[in-house]
């Protein structure tokens, strides 16, 4: 059995892509790079996916949601009301994710991304499963603690 070894990179919240409309997914594959964020508000809790990192601009209004509505202590792991919950699907929904690979004709493929309905439980601030063109992914941004 062949063990591989992983490199793990956090996240920072400072750096400078960190800044407001600012966001990141985290594309899970198997690329031996794992990345670690902070999330959760108040909570503080630590995630990680191996996979790859693309930074994407949107609009800042998740961050409202979960730093204001929410009163920046976390989704509670999806437990939230249905007006919360429909609010930040159609903000991820405006965000565009551009396919890593262009088709043969060399035209580029987007699409907005969606939130991943079988994953919810592991929803909260700034750890949004998502769906990209590339597959499944984690949509985060810098923490608001």
């Amino acid at each position: 059995m062949v063990t591989r070894a992983l490199r793990h990179v956090f996240i920072d919240p400072t750096d400078a892509l960190g800044q407001a409309g600012y966001f990141f997914v985290i594309v899970e594959a198997p690329t031996g790079i794992v990345y670690q964020q902070q999330y959760g508000g108040t909570a503080c809790r630590m995630g990680e996916r191996e996979g790859y990192l693309v930074p994407l601009v949107g609009e800042d209004g998740l961050r409202h949601v979960f730093e204001v509505t929410l009163k920046g202590a976390g989704a509670r792991f999806g437990d939230l009301p249905d007006d919360v919950s429909n609010k930040i699907r159609a903000m991820v929904g405006e965000v565009t994710f551009w396919k890593s690979n262009e088709t043969s004709d060399g035209d580029e493929i987007t699409a907005p991304l969606m939130v991943d309905e079988s994953r919810l439980d592991e929803m909260d601030e700034a750890w949004i499963p998502v769906i990209t063109l590339d597959g499944p992914g984690i949509l985060t941004w810098p923490n608001s603690d």
